[in-house]
């Protein structure tokens, strides 16, 4: 690996974690054609890994260091953790090679004490891999430990699941999720698209739930394509196309997106609207909204009329208007963690709790739009119950004229146990999407 892309991942990983940055944005940022593809493979690598495995990571420099991790420099702390990252997880990287490149940086960003310090720690590491292992017994602590995330995380997923799956959980979180593409039906057809991608060499194969998704094994920067600029397909998960699917809206009818951005799921209910009808898609952030209109405008989609607009305010001229509403609520976002692991060290026990009153909330307002027989939609992209089930309970046990709708789709017949209750969970262990919730209801009277 050059030192140049070393470098990079250095500065990736100290925006992330000195400026709060998402991994995603902070290494588009930083990644440009004049990168090999072999570098911008290892830095993905090394930043992903890292972030999926820091509190691994932290806790083998705390086992060989002195001095206490959150009193080593921010870079220098970096630096030891892409060495240990390649010496614990990267086999085909040498030992030697770890230490020496990882020394290398530290003559760069530090001083001769620093280099010293960096050159101990991972010395002694390559010649002890007893080093590598966690000497804890209690399981919470363990599981926190071995798949680096904390210990509040692992009680919730405990809690909810059980030990046997939150273990499959964490692995999975741990994982490398493979890229999705949705198929923009009002321009091409799924299998036509398939071909033109497979001719330009990339390995595509279909989904397993949704009708538009593909899945692309190889997508060496397929946004560069004039597939992807001419609007044939657009990058959006599996299970966040599930909702377009299940709510099933018709031609000409009144949508009411409520939390849109980035417009994934408003495109995609344009598609199944045959671009006929009216989409309203609301953002509480004005350039959030500059990405709604970028995207219906790439796909070819012209119903999307968009608004700043707080879901927590009534909007009085919509009351009992809409035939189908989408919450798509703010969440803690914990069904991402493959994609976006800072996650892990973002949310707290407050946010979460704070995130379900705040959906509780546009939920008692948003109801209000909905006409009779108009069809609701809530949806996460998160895997505890405190934000999807037990919220929806309450939300149904409050509101007696809305009801579950019984889920009927053949794609997902057979695979989930609550589609009569109205409702799906996917999981990353279980179904190898982003996590993720859709409830379906409909407005009685």
């Amino acid at each position: 690996m050059s030192i140049n892309a070393r470098d990079l991942a250095l500065k990736i990983l100290l925006e992330i974690h000195e400026k709060k940055g998402y991994s995603n944005l902070s290494i588009t940022k930083h990644i440009n054609e004049k990168i090999s593809q072999q570098d911008e493979n290892l830095i993905r690598e090394i930043v992903y890994g890292i972030l999926e495995n820091q509190l691994y990571i932290d806790y083998i420099i705390s086992k060989s260091s002195k001095i206490k991790v959150n009193k080593i420099h921010p870079a220098i702390l970096e630096i030891i953790r892409i060495g240990i990252y390649q010496i614990a997880f990267m086999d085909r990287i040498p030992n030697s090679a770890a230490v020496n490149e990882s020394v290398n940086l530290a003559k760069k960003y530090g001083h001769k004490g620093t280099v010293g310090f960096v050159n101990g720690i991972l010395r002694s590491i390559s010649r002890d891999q007893g080093i590598l292992t966690i000497d804890v017994k209690d399981e919470i602590k363990y599981f926190s430990i071995k798949y680096s995330h904390s210990e509040d995380l692992v009680k919730r997923f405990i809690k909810d699941f059980g030990s046997k799956f939150t273990e499959e959980l964490l692995k999975a979180n741990n994982s490398k999720p493979l890229l999705n593409i949705r198929v923009n039906t009002l321009k091409i057809d799924k299998d036509a698209l398939k071909r033109k991608l497979e001719e330009k060499g990339f390995i595509i194969s279909f989904g397993q739930f949704a009708n538009d998704a593909l899945i692309v094994h190889n997508p060496v920067r397929i946004t560069n394509l004039d597939e992807f600029k001419n609007g044939e397909f657009t990058i959006q998960d599996e299970s966040s196309m599930l909702v377009g699917q299940l709510l099933e809206p018709k031609e000409g009818a009144l949508v009411l997106d409520l939390c849109s951005a980035p417009g994934g799921k408003s495109t995609h209910i344009g598609q199944y609207m045959k671009n006929k009808g009216l989409i309203i898609s609301r953002d509480i952030f004005a350039h959030k909204i500059k990405l709604i209109e970028s995207n219906a405008k790439r796909l070819g989609i012209n119903i999307i009329k968009t608004e700043v607009f707080d879901a927590l305010d009534l909007d009085k001229d919509l009351l009992e208007k809409v035939d189908y509403l989408l919450v798509d609520a703010p969440c803690s976002g914990l069904g991402l963690i493959r994609r976006k692991p800072e996650i892990k060290w973002n949310r707290t026990s407050d946010d979460i709790d704070d995130l379900a009153r705040l959906q509780e909330n546009i939920l008692e307002v948003a109801k209000h739009y909905v006409k009779k027989g108009g069809v609701l939609i809530y949806s996460t992209c998160t895997i505890l119950d405190q934000e999807n089930k037990a919220l929806v309970e309450k939300f149904l046990a409050n509101n007696r004229n809305f009801k579950p709708v019984v889920l009927d789709d053949p794609n997902l017949n057979n695979k989930f146990e609550t589609l009569n209750e109205g409702y799906i969970q996917l999981y990353p262990n279980k179904h190898n999407t982003d996590g993720f919730f859709i409830a379906k209801m409909i407005k009685e009277g």
